[in-house]
């Protein structure tokens, strides 16, 4: 399936929207691409960036006469979008989202979506950098990455092969998952890393009183600490809507770091390679 748009409107128009606004004009797929935001100095940068044509500050008239809208705000404010969209929503409209957790997404749509839920298809792009708004934004960020739909029992087939057809549109490989087994999914690959990068990144900083530690950090602490730039708000929204599936991930890892603990405090010589050996033969492996 092609995908067309005659108005595409994206609420939030920062580094996922905004790329994703660039990948589709790069295949000359939309008429209109309208974007919303809290933020008219922003929203005027993107206009000045050729990200999108037009915006409005009232999302309501931003999304009339959209065939497609695309909710790419933070977690916490998705439910406040929900609602606020239902006013000016077009009948044929399919809605999509890009929440880094379904879970949350899912449960404030049907709460405020109604006999519209058969137009939403809950959606996570599986790409970003760790630097964030409009600026930050280009057209190949989705090339080659992955995109997990997470479509409900009342999500009609023709919305999701249209959302599908977009993110082919914009470069992506599409994969359809359960809600809550993105949720744990994510919790691990994705969640689990940043929360660690931050605790680093904090527990060095009250230590170096002199900032002596970061002056000799060499290139390793730069490659395992880059997301730990990422926006802190986004994180936090993140991992607290998704904390069920989050706070599992964190008491395996814990497990694991006391048991690797206990090996370096009784100098197990074995137990350390043993643990170092399997983790460079799983990245080895997944590198490849």
């Amino acid at each position: 399936m092609s995908f067309s748009s005659k108005r595409l409107t994206i609420i939030g128009v920062g580094l996922i929207g905004g790329s994703l606004a660039r990948a589709l004009r790069r295949g000359d797929s939309c008429g209109e691409i309208v974007g919303c935001g809290r933020d008219g100095a922003h929203l005027q940068k993107a206009v000045e960036l050729g990200v999108i044509d037009r915006y409005e500050m009232d999302i309501a008239a931003a999304v009339s006469g959209a065939d497609v809208v695309v909710v790419a705000v933070p977690l916490r404010a998705m439910v406040a979008v929900f609602r606020q969209l239902m006013a000016g929503l077009s009948a044929d409209a399919v809605i999509t989202d890009v929440g880094s957790a379904k879970g949350c997404v899912v449960e404030e749509a049907r709460a405020v979506l109604g006999d519209r839920l058969e137009a939403f298809v809950p959606g996570h792009p599986i790409a970003g950098t760790e630097k964030s708004g409009v600026e930050a934004s280009f057209a190949e960020l989705y090339d080659g990455r992955g995109v997990i739909l997470t479509p409900l029992k009342e999500t009609s087939s023709e919305k999701f092969a249209r959302v599908q057809a977009m993110w082919e549109c914009a470069g992506a490989t599409v994969t359809e998952m359960e809600v809550q087994h993105h949720d744990e999914v994510l919790a691990a690959t994705s969640h689990l890393p940043h929360l660690l990068a931050y605790s680093l990144v904090n527990t060095l900083a009250s230590l170096d009183e002199r900032r002596e530690i970061f002056d000799f950090a060499a290139g390793g602490f730069r490659d395992f600490t880059r997301i730990a730039s990422s926006d802190p708000v986004m994180w936090r929204d993140i991992c607290l809507e998704n904390r069920d599936a989050v706070l599992e991930v964190l008491q395996h890892f814990n497990n694991d770091l006391r048991q690797l603990e206990a090996a370096v405090r009784d100098n197990d010589s074995d137990a350390v390679l043993s643990v170092f050996k399997r983790a460079k033969a799983t990245r080895d492996n997944f590198c490849g």
